[in-house]
């Protein structure tokens, strides 16, 4: 009998052991696996998996399986996932100074962006205190990459371009800029952008030029407007902050330096992410790229978005924009 009671002792420390060392967190991203953002996920996932020694796993769930872009923050906020990834401008919504990186031509070279979206800076940590108050903690922001303009039988080269023309956007502060040009902003989720282009949903879409290559959107449109970096897309990495806080403080740093290491990667990467996905495109869709003169129009038209900006954000929406600025 003894020895039965030790067996069974034994066997109920082994499922214990197991059950720990196999913490599972879920993670939900819109994209596909192959995309650059999905690649940068399964390196954090592989980072963390191998200084954990196994004890906690990430189970990525792709292409929006689980939830859509816009249902990312209360998902992952409210525990129905652990995990999750979103574009920064799905928590416009309750933190709407989270748009300062769709203000256009705001940041006006690479170095200012990096030295934006820094772990710590004047201008991404008020962000990151703000979104950890609706019960999600920042782990890590990702880079996208620039935007570009999508169009079908024409292409856009200048605002007049947009005149009576629907467009997909993915921030209301790119909806102003839409306006502004006399066009009808829609949000649409990057998700479903490639069925809102073949059904004419939109005659015109903002996106990123990776994903213009990972979700196929050559496909169904037929000029690309290369718009120098008109705004940055950003996208963040969440989890839910009961979730993080029942973590050991062990497991927390290596998250954190896993998180750390591969946002690092991917920043460094993106430059020649976005040139091969151009060099991808090139003989598929038409690329136009603005001249001088046509850009400085764009930017004219910019000038009154950074107004409406601010007094929809706020004073954090202020404090943001000013530290953007002071940047040198």
């Amino acid at each position: 009998m003894l020895r039965k009671i030790l067996m069974a002792t034994a066997i109920l420390l082994i499922i214990a052991s197991t059950a720990q060392a196999e913490k599972v967190l879920r993670l939900t991203l819109q994209l596909p696996a192959a995309h650059h953002l999905g690649k940068n996920v399964q390196a954090f996932a592989d980072e963390v998996a191998a200084k954990t020694g196994g004890e906690i796993k990430l189970e990525i769930y792709p292409s929006a399986q689980l939830y859509k872009d816009s249902e990312v923050p209360q998902a992952v906020a409210s525990g129905a996932v652990e995990m999750g990834v979103a574009s920064v401008s799905q928590f416009a919504g309750t933190i709407p100074a989270v748009d300062l990186f769709y203000v256009p031509f705001l940041f006006r070279s690479q170095e200012a962006l990096n030295k934006a979206v820094a772990k710590g800076s004047p201008v991404r940590q008020p962000l990151d205190d703000a979104i950890l108050a609706t019960g999600a903690r920042v782990l890590w922001w990702q880079a996208y990459g620039g935007s570009v303009i999508l169009s079908k039988d024409t292409p856009v080269v200048v605002p007049d371009d947009l005149k009576g023309k629907k467009v997909r956007v993915f921030s209301k502060t790119l909806g102003e800029l839409i306006n502004a040009a006399g066009g009808a902003p829609t949000s649409i989720s990057g998700s479903e952008q490639f069925l809102a282009y073949q059904r004419g949903t939109v005659d015109v879409g903002l996106t990123g030029v990776t994903a213009v290559k990972s979700r196929k959107l050559f496909q169904v449109m037929d000029h690309l407007t290369a718009t120098q970096s008109m705004v940055d897309i950003e996208f963040i990495v969440i989890i839910n902050e009961k979730v993080w806080q029942g973590l050991t403080e062990d497991q927390q740093a290596i998250l954190d330096a896993a998180a750390r290491k591969v946002e690092k990667e991917l920043r460094e990467q993106m430059m020649t992410l976005e040139t091969e996905a151009f060099e991808f495109v090139k003989d598929k869709i038409n690329v136009v790229q603005l001249t001088d003169e046509q850009l400085a129009q764009w930017q004219q038209l910019s000038t009154p978005v950074v107004e409406a900006f601010v007094k929809n954000a706020g004073p954090l929406g202020q404090q943001v924009v000013d530290a953007a600025r002071a940047i040198k």
